[in-house]
């Protein structure tokens, strides 16, 4: 069984379904072995993120984790719950407003905001917060929603 089929969580929804003002939201602890697993996978190995002795010296005092990393958690607010499957992402827009720390426990928030029915697109508002509410990263994405 692949990790699609094992997916519970994935939601699928018409075009006709969705409307100004949906929202859905996606929450994931941030972990160690997260930011040393993207480390690997992209090749950021910048020391804020991995070394804890280079860390200390920094303005964060403590290792942050990758803002693409936390960014991507948008993705699978997207991809698996708003718009949901047969998602085509176009583009998004980011601006890092607080770091991510290991323990934090984030939440991707998407809400659509216009949709444009002569091609399926949807512009949404998608913001990360922690778990004080504090909004670590602000953008807003636009997709096209296949069927």
């Amino acid at each position: 069984m692949d990790i699609y089929e094992k997916s519970k969580h994935v939601v699928e929804r018409s075009y006709a379904d969705i409307h100004v003002g949906d929202t859905a939201e996606v929450v994931k602890t941030i972990t160690d072995e997260d930011i040393v697993a993207f480390a690997q996978l992209t090749g950021d190995v910048n020391p804020i993120h991995l070394d804890n002795e280079f860390a200390k010296k920094t303005f964060f005092k403590e290792r942050i984790a990758h803002g693409m990393l936390t960014a991507s958690f948008i993705s699978t607010v997207l991809g698996t719950q708003l718009p949901g499957t047969n998602t085509i992402y176009l583009s998004q827009n980011l601006k890092f407003k607080a770091p991510v720390k290991i323990g934090d426990t984030i939440t991707a928030i998407a809400e659509v905001v216009e949709k444009r029915d002569d091609k399926k697109l949807i512009k949404l508002r998608t913001n990360l917060v922690n778990q004080q509410q504090k909004v670590v990263v602000e953008g807003e994405a636009m997709v096209m929603k296949m069927e």
